[in-house]
């Protein structure tokens, strides 16, 4: 009996390992930039909208005299705003109504662990499933963490055939 369970745990255990390499696979064969956004498998879904946003963000405190102000003291944070010191990533969901784009997070604390995020303006290399090359462009904003279910949305989104913003 413990034979046969050590053996069916061994076998989930390969299943899920090789869901996870194929899932690897599909995101390094699209990945073309360090400032991406990637549409990850669906699972047979006739409608996808969960992405891989990857970018980099931040700088070095040394050339920063403080970039967020809060209570009227400036500060400075590591691995958020303007420069590309730090690669950042999260698995977002896209939702447009009308012309409206934004997108939510689905992982807590992939970007921070802070209650904030300051993004900066980022054009993102993205292909869509027909082939065509276009760039989702994410203007400048200071994202609050959703109190109740812990994620960033990032609004003012939009799609474009040349880049919007140099990702300095």
């Amino acid at each position: 009996m413990k034979k046969a369970f050590t053996f069916a745990l061994l076998a989930i255990m390969l299943l899920c390992s090789c869901e996870k390499e194929s899932h690897k696979t599909v995101i390094s064969e699209q990945s073309q930039s360090p400032n991406s956004i990637i549409e990850l498998p669906n699972d047979g879904k006739k409608q996808n909208s969960t992405f891989l946003l990857s970018t980099r963000v931040g700088h070095d405190a040394s050339v920063c005299n403080g970039c967020f102000t809060m209570g009227g003291y400036t500060f400075h944070y590591d691995c958020m705003g303007s420069g590309n010191k730090c690669q950042a990533s999260s698995i977002v969901n896209l939702q447009q109504v009308g012309s409206a784009i934004s997108i939510t997070t689905t992982d807590t604390f992939n970007l921070t662990s802070e209650d904030f995020f300051l993004m900066p303006n980022r054009s993102l290399d993205y292909m869509d499933q027909s082939g065509l090359h276009t760039y989702l462009n994410i203007p400048t904003q200071l994202a609050y963490r959703d109190t109740t279910t812990l994620q960033f949305t990032f609004t003012g989104l939009y799609f474009s055939s040349k880049p919007a913003y140099r990702n300095m």
